[in-house]
């Protein structure tokens, strides 16, 4: 594998730019406005698995809910925190064979479904094994949805858009946070069941509307063409990308360079099964990668506080229910600021950057939440502990910078369309499974060692900075298929040659004011 800037190839700029009609804006295009729509529609799926994820700890603060469950310990309240994971799980199998085999749209339809089973059972729960299959299901849902929305999103997105939109996606996981944290405050005020079964039953809302209007949304041409509707592929391109143009040179110049990556892996075969995924040595190098920053991503030190944060208050001497609530909520807006400010910045700035940045300085300031704990643990020095909420709030900042905004979509755009549902279902599957582990052994961890656990994650923090800057490779300013294309250099060239006659065309003649005719600005 290449190491640091050299892992870059050709001139980035140079794809697609000089055929996007420059007036074509997201604000003043009727049609992008559609779409962008549509793809808030994709995105709240993130915001599901972030409300369930921010849900479990709140509950786990409420009296009402320990109550009525006999206040789960070890075990139990590890089995609690793992099943949604466990569920997903199982629902691995079967997520890429619906998404490549009925299409994105279907399967996001059939998750919906199952959370929806889920979200009702969990707010109707009368006993801890009703709650713990709710939670499966939920689970299994989610893994179905969210193998083809993200990717729905990526590849319907209009190009210069498409890193914001396929960044939002895991950023908005923040939003679900969000609401659930602040719902769970707001409840834990009711004293009976209704403090918990309201955010449980609020859970569903995002899967009520992907039920009703996930129809709408327009197919994947990546999809489309797969399956040999080049026709309704370029339908889909011209209507949201162009205004209905099919000759449109942006619509012209990705639908040629869909066709070509597309015929290219069909007619290689290379690109086919399982094996595949480790079968050439551009394919081992994407899949390296994927699984180092998925488990990066769960595995930083942040899931001490995205599932335990309550146990990190008592190591500290927070106890307060109200006060712990209050933190975790106002922790969750804080993410959501850093995450999507990141998001836009991922062309400007490059991903490689934004990776690097942000394993330094979760490393710094994790280092400096361990000393403060210590200090704490060993002298009681109240100060530290206030330093400790301090860093954690720094600590998520830089985590924000790229392992919220970048890690679905990086590892989506390094994909080539064959291999896109399966090596994102390994993704997946390698942060169900580091989840997992955390679950179980983080709070046995902290239970017995207690803030010494935290030099594990120092350690583990710092072999993150070598390998990101040993092995991520720069992507920004390429098409979906160039930029899958980095890693098979003599396939970026046929996809280039496939193109090559509607670069001669430019835009460069178009009213000042709008790209759509009927929208004035």
């Amino acid at each position: 594998m290449a190491a640091g800037p050299a892992a870059t190839v050709g001139g980035p700029a140079e794809g697609f730019m000089h055929v996007v009609d420059p007036n074509r804006k997201w604000y003043n295009n009727r049609r992008l406005i559609v779409l962008h729509g549509w793809l808030v529609l994709l995105l709240i799926t993130s915001s599901t698995n972030g409300y369930d994820g921010s849900l479990m700890n709140s509950l786990q603060s409420m009296n009402q809910w320990k109550d009525f469950f006999n206040n789960p310990q070890g075990g139990t309240l590890g089995l609690l925190n793992a099943i949604q994971n466990i569920g997903s799980l199982a629902g691995y199998p079967f997520a890429p064979y619906l998404s490549d085999g009925i299409g994105r749209r279907p399967s996001i339809w059939i998750g919906a479904v199952c959370m929806l089973a889920g979200a009702a059972l969990q707010t109707a729960c009368q006993n801890i094994h009703q709650f713990i299959g709710a939670r499966f299901l939920l689970g299994f849902g989610l893994s179905i949805a969210s193998n083809a929305a993200p990717m729905l999103v990526t590849e319907v997105s209009y190009p210069t858009y498409r890193p914001q939109f396929s960044s939002l996606y895991n950023t908005l996981w923040y939003s679900g946070n969000i609401i659930a944290s602040w719902t769970a405050f707001g409840t834990s005020k009711i004293n009976n069941n209704w403090s918990w079964r309201i955010p449980s039953l609020l859970q569903a809302i995002p899967s009520v509307f992907q039920f009703f209007l996930i129809w709408f949304v327009p197919e994947s041409p990546r999809f489309l063409v797969s399956k040999g509707k080049d026709s309704q592929a370029l339908h889909v391109l011209a209507y949201y990308h162009a205004n209905g143009d099919e000759q449109d040179p942006l619509v012209q110049y990705e639908f040629e360079e869909i066709k070509a990556a597309i015929k290219l892996d069909q007619d290689t075969q290379k690109n086919v099964g399982w094996k595949a995924l480790v079968a050439t040595k551009g394919n081992r190098k994407r899949m390296g990668i994927i699984i180092a920053i998925a488990w990066f991503s769960q595995w930083s030190g942040n899931g001490l506080v995205s599932y335990y944060l309550n146990k990190v208050f008592d190591t500290i001497g927070i106890t307060d229910t109200s006060i712990q609530l209050l933190i975790t909520g106002i922790l969750a807006i804080w993410n959501l600021f850093w995450a999507v400010f990141a998001s836009f910045q991922v062309d400007r700035w490059g991903r490689r950057f934004l990776f690097l940045t942000s394993a330094a300085g979760m490393l710094v300031f994790f280092t400096l939440q361990t000393i403060c704990s210590a200090q704490y643990a060993l002298h009681g020095k109240d100060s530290a502990a206030h330093a400790v909420i301090a860093f954690i709030f720094l600590f998520y900042a830089f985590y924000d910078l790229a392992f919220t905004p970048l890690i679905v979509s990086y590892t989506l755009e390094i994909l080539p369309y064959s291999l896109r549902a399966k090596g994102f279902n390994v993704f997946n599957l390698t942060i169900s499974v580091a989840l997992i582990f955390n679950q179980y052994v983080n709070p046995i961890a902290l239970k017995n060692i207690g803030w010494k656990y935290y030099i594990v994650y120092c350690c583990w923090l710092a072999f993150e900075f070598g390998f990101l800057w040993i092995f991520v490779v720069e992507t920004r300013n390429r098409t979906l298929e160039e930029t899958a294309a980095l890693f098979d250099g003599e396939d970026l060239a046929q996809i280039h040659k496939a193109t090559a006659h509607v670069t001669e065309v430019r835009h460069e003649d178009y009213d000042e004011k709008s790209s759509d005719p009927g929208l004035k600005v």
